[in-house]
């Protein structure tokens, strides 16, 4: 789960860039960056993601955990519910987004940054930003479908791999010593 969020972050800022990486050595200032993320609406956009990803994320666990755990009762299945809401809940996203900024600041110079400002403010642009949280989800969702069976797969491989373990012949630990008492 927290590879899905922190895959997100880093992706959906760098899937909108279309300047190339920078090729001289002057930074984009920071200032430079904070406006793109708001031409980008980065953090509005963002919040809104990760909603949207806590949703799918919650259905995904649940369905994760009634087949790995059918037992499970309603209130124990409650319960981990409300301990992947505080997890989402605790993210500091803002602090994240953050701790971006010298990360675009290596990578893109004020040239750059400042071609981005311009397409990210211009009309197509802003179409762009505003159909980002559609298409994003979208594709988290046909993505998800793909995770959710390699999640499985991996989780059957865990669960055959310990039934193979417990099936094979237990050999005596250095501690305990076979009986050589006679009969």
């Amino acid at each position: 789960m927290k590879l899905s969020i922190l895959l997100f972050l880093f992706c959906l800022p760098a899937a909108a860039q279309v300047a190339p990486a920078a090729t001289n050595d002057t930074p984009a200032t920071k200032e430079q960056i904070e406006k793109l993320f708001e031409v980008m609406h980065i953090r509005e956009q963002s919040h809104l993601m990760m909603d949207s990803m806590q949703k799918q994320m919650l259905a995904m666990s649940t369905q994760s955990i009634k087949v790995r755990y059918p037992q499970i009762t309603a209130a124990e299945l409650a319960r981990a519910n409300r301990i992947s809401e505080e997890t989402f809940k605790d993210l500091p996203l803002d602090a994240m987004l953050d701790d971006m900024i010298p990360i675009y600041q290596k990578h893109l110079t004020p040239a750059d940054v400042d071609a981005m400002i311009a397409f990210y403010s211009s009309p197509t642009g802003q179409k762009l930003m505003q159909q980002m949280p559609q298409i994003t989800q979208e594709a988290m969702q046909v993505s998800y479908k793909r995770m959710q069976k390699q999640i499985d797969r991996v989780l059957q491989r865990v669960d055959d791999s310990i039934k193979e373990d417990e099936s094979k012949p237990q050999k005596p630990s250095p501690e305990q010593k076979p009986d050589n008492k006679p009969n």
